[in-house]
């Protein structure tokens, strides 16, 4: 458990600025900062920083938070663990005990397998530096490689000993549960032992002994995974062997290095592509650091838009052999796709960026690549040979890939003259090219639509087997469209005026508001009550609670609060230790008048001049949700009428539909003085 102080001092410290800053290049306009939106692809920036206020708001895709908030959802970390961070960054020291084995087992895994992996990295790099094996195998490795021991220890580069059980011993005596020693993937169980329930170390084996170990990193810094390269060139066994898919590490959504990389890739805005763990480390060993690795596996759209976070630049420095010359063609289109902007170069003599690098000097290095690096039009017509330019098949392939490559590009300033380009490199009518373009792109976008379509004309065709027992009723008898749709609509109209209600109570909770009363003499007279004690007042006399429990969340808190005669502020609430409040209450400040059209459209909510008069602001908001209320007590009285035959239960519900409907009315009075006055 983290105490709350120390959770109010990391909320305290952490400048929302610097949080996103780490992961978003911002700039300043007005009071806020922008950027592009981290959670979805777009080429604007929509997605708004207030340091003011300590939140973030995506206008685009609507993402909404504060630090905290941010760091969990940009890397899909739990709230303790966001915090834990989020101290570290600001070296904010928390007084934790250590944990023991029964509470390792009551956290949540994926909390369990960072930690585990924070432990391997550590005893990793332990083995390392500090025991005689390590220094004379494990380093005296890296050092034959041509790596200084400062660059070693910056990537924290380890050891794993040659000893089948020598880990996974001294993890489960350090009480890390065998569990997750599996799930983690640092040790195997075999086959013979998966119906075992009490494992322990006769049952499992290290996976990567013997081999020296390259930590994966995520985006915030925590060790997600493992590569480990086994030492010699023994054929019998993989050279590279990577942690298996786990639920911290999934590797076609992990880029080796970024963590190294992000601040030099916002800085230069652009990224270099490589392929292994080691061209990684020699580019910065060469001085050059915005460069990362696809961690052993093929280019995926997730890590393109990984890159995107940063730049929208990308230049792939590929192996010059026949499969890197594959694979860049290959993440081209894939990258192309995605609206960003790439090069290629491919070193030669079959050399990789680690080895290339090692032959020249870093100045000649960032020379030749300066130099040889090529837009994708200009790197595909140097490959092509004197006798494919002579063969009319061959050479119609050749414009045919390029052409296909064009039309993946979303931007169609950037296909224009991406077409000029082609046309003056192949000699080709440019209008022609462009017509082929526009047919590649009617013709997927036309297959698009179908491949869209497909399932929802099957599920029509289906017809449900009512034979099956153990079918579903609601899915042999599903309810009409409209009903869902009606019930959705309703859901949505007292969400969106609850939200409201709780957008004036962040806003104007503290205000002043005068109301009329009866003094015990029955003469009227006049007292001034906070907007926050009006509104519970109101909606607890008529015992209405939130549909929303979200909603109700926030409303709570001011309630526990006023019953200590404290009015929480809109900050409170915003860095709030519940992520459900804040989240809430930073959507809500986030939002405020950017939903009025909205709300005053669908739902009668009027947010303009609201200040001015805000007692009728207040009163508008609580009879609208008052009305509203009432119409669906009304509508369910009367939908029980349909299947009761009962004399009497039908006259006490006519007697309740008349009473609600009195009430109604008696509101609706007030709704029109409070909105005509």
């Amino acid at each position: 458990m983290i105490p709350k102080d120390t959770i109010e001092q990391i909320l305290y410290y952490a400048r929302i600025d610097e949080v996103v800053g780490d992961f978003v290049p911002l700039k300043k306009r007005g009071s806020n900062m922008w950027g592009n939106c981290p959670f979805h692809n777009e080429k604007s920036p929509s997605f708004s920083v207030s340091p003011t206020k300590g939140i973030y708001k995506c206008f685009g895709c609507g993402k909404a938070g504060n630090s905290v908030n941010f760091v969990m959802e940009i890397d899909k970390k739990t709230y303790p663990e966001a915090l834990r961070y989020l101290a570290a960054k600001y070296n904010i020291h928390i007084e934790e005990r250590e944990v023991t084995p029964e509470e390792l087992v009551a956290q949540s895994e994926k909390e369990s397998l960072r930690i585990l992996n924070t432990f391997a990295n550590k005893t990793f790099q332990h083995q390392l530096w500090e025991t005689d094996e390590g220094k004379s195998i494990g380093l005296g490795y890296f050092r034959q490689r041509g790596f200084r021991d400062d660059i070693i220890k910056k990537f924290e580069l380890g050891l794993s000993f040659d000893d089948r059980k020598g880990f996974t011993k001294e993890a489960l005596k350090k009480g890390y549960k065998a569990e997750y020693l599996v799930k983690s993937g640092l040790s195997i169980r075999p086959e013979r032992h998966e119906n075992v329930t009490e494992l322990t170390a006769e049952h499992l084996f290290d996976r990567f002994a013997g081999r020296v170990m390259f930590p994966i990193h995520g985006v915030s810094g925590d060790v997600l995974g493992f590569g480990g390269r086994i030492l010699g060139n023994t054929k019998e066994v993989a050279k590279y062997l990577n942690s298996p898919q786990s639920d911290i590490y999934d590797k076609s959504k992990i880029l080796y290095g970024l963590y190294y990389a992000k601040k030099s890739i916002q800085q230069e805005d652009f990224c270099f592509l490589v392929e292994g763990y080691t061209d990684v480390i020699a580019m910065h060993q060469a001085g050059i650091e915005n460069v990362v690795a696809s961690s052993g596996t093929s280019l995926t759209i997730e890590q393109i838009k990984l890159i995107q976070r940063f730049t929208n630049n990308i230049t792939i420095l590929y192996d010059g052999d026949a499969a890197g010359q594959k694979a860049s063609e290959r993440g081209t289109s894939l990258i192309l796709e995605e609206g960003m902007n790439v090069r290629v170069l491919l070193f030669p003599d079959n050399d990789d960026p680690d080895s290339f690098s090692k032959k020249v000097s870093p100045e000649e290095l960032k020379d030749f690549i300066k130099n040889n690096s090529h837009d994708f039009i200009t790197y595909s017509a140097s490959r092509i040979s004197d006798e494919a330019k002579r063969d009319p098949i061959k050479k119609t392939e050749f414009i045919r890939h390029i052409i296909d490559n064009i039309a993946l590009i979303p931007d169609s300033i950037s296909r224009n003259v991406y077409i000029k380009e082609c046309s003056r490199i192949v000699d080709l009518d440019e209008q022609v090219l462009s017509l082929e373009v526009n047919k590649i792109r009617i013709d997927k976008e036309t297959r698009k639509q179908k491949d869209k379509n497909k399932p929802f004309n099957q599920q029509q065709n289906q017809t449900p087997n009512v034979q099956n027992e153990s079918s579903s009723p609601a899915l042999i008898n599903p309810e009409p469209p409209e009903v869902v749709d009606e019930r959705q609509a309703t859901l949505d109209m007292f969400d969106a005026i609850e939200r409201n209600i709780s957008r004036l109570l962040l806003k104007y909770g503290n205000n002043l508001m005068d109301i009329e009363h009866y003094t015990q003499e029955g003469e009227l007279a006049t007292m001034q009550i906070s907007v926050s004690e009006y509104i519970l007042f109101e909606l607890f006399h008529d015992e209405l609670n939130f549909v929303n429990p979200i909603n109700q969340l926030l409303l709570d808190e001011f309630v526990h609060q006023l019953k200590d005669d404290r009015i929480p502020n809109e900050g409170y609430f915003v860095h709030h230790v519940n992520p459900a409040v804040s989240q809430l209450a930073i959507q809500l400040t986030a939002e405020d008048h950017n939903l009025s059209e909205n709300w005053a459209e669908k739902y009668g909510i009027l947010i303009e001049m609201e200040g001015m008069n805000i007692k009728k602001t207040v009163e508008q908001a609580l009879y609208i949700y008052k009305d509203k209320r009432l119409q669906g007590m009304i509508h369910e009285l009367k939908e029980s009428l349909k299947d009761n035959d009962n004399f009497d239960d039908v006259m006490m519900t006519l007697s309740e539909i008349k009473k609600y409907e009195s009430f109604k009315a008696r509101v609706n009075q007030l709704l029109g003085r409070t909105i005509v006055r």
